[in-house]
């Protein structure tokens, strides 16, 4: 039930993001000061924020920005951290070292702490922000692929492929990774609601969408100072970051739990106790 849950608001989200500018009513940054911190109405089903512009259009166009965001920084991550921690694990020797070395240092820092560098660095904006988070997450991921082809790498299968004459290549691309798949697959959908929540802070902080441009941590920013006149200014970008996250944790357990053999539970055994009896007779 949790899992179905999930499933049908991680839809409407994406629904939402779609089709944002055919449901949404105003324009997410038209300004309008005549109305700022409107209490929610029927032409402003969430009331206004401090320059007069509507929160529920922003709500929705701020769904586009957040979740594709936090798909680009996952996809950096992995286009990234999987060939790596293929090569990695399958190859190992100095390369494996090296890597690991690196990855062991940047994971030493906090993530979201390592990001604001890079976008100190590099400049603010959305753009910087995905690309310091996708970097920032290359570790993680590379070296759960790293694990996951240590143990494939020794399999028969992986032998027989040698034996056969196939390239390194090709037994790890075409053969060690879609065995992988299923657990790495689990792990980015856990990474994009940590993307959401980081960029959400990087926004919060100034770091990453800039303004007028609606984004769920911008409008929480927006809305903190002005929370006792309108509190629906900052309650509604951060129900929806809550929810977003943990519709995707549930989602990510229940994937896993249906793609991991160990974790399905096996038919009870009352089921069987019945037709044995009956053989018995």
């Amino acid at each position: 039930m949790p899992l179905a849950v999930s499933l049908l608001f991680l839809v409407g989200v994406i629904i939402i993001a779609v089709f944002a500018e055919k449901l949404a009513t105003h324009d997410p940054n038209r300004l309008d000061v005549t109305h700022r911190l409107d209490a929610p109405s029927h032409e402003h089903p969430l009331g206004t924020d401090k320059t007069g512009r509507d929160i529920y259009s922003r709500l929705l166009h701020g769904s586009r920005i957040t979740i594709l965001s936090a798909f680009g920084v996952v996809l950096i991550s992995a286009l990234i951290g999987i060939p790596l921690g293929i090569a990695a694990g399958y190859f190992g020797g100095l390369a494996d070292k090296v890597f690991m070395r690196m990855f062991d240092v940047i994971l030493a820092f906090p993530s979201l702490l390592l990001a604001f560098v890079f976008v100190a660095a590099f400049g603010r904006g959305i753009t910087n922000a995905v690309l310091a988070l996708g970097i920032v997450y290359v570790p993680m991921l590379a070296r759960l692929t790293r694990s996951l082809v240590l143990v494939e790498k020794n399999k028969a299968y992986v032998e027989a492929a040698r034996s056969i004459g196939y390239s390194n290549a090709h037994i790890m691309m075409a053969e060690i990774l879609p065995n992988c798949v299923d657990t790495l697959a689990v792990q980015m959908t856990l990474d994009i609601g940590y993307a959401v929540l980081d960029l959400a802070s990087m926004s919060f902080l100034g770091l990453g969408v800039q303004p007028p441009t609606p984004d769920w941590g911008a409008m929480l920013e927006d809305g903190w100072i002005v929370m006792t006149s309108n509190p629906f200014v900052a309650l509604a970008p951060g129900t929806m970051i809550v929810m977003t996250v943990v519709a995707l944790n549930i989602f990510g357990d229940g994937v896993r739990s249906y793609l991991d053999p160990a974790q399905k539970k096996l038919p009870s055994i009352r089921k069987y106790r019945r037709p044995v009896r009956d053989l018995r007779k």
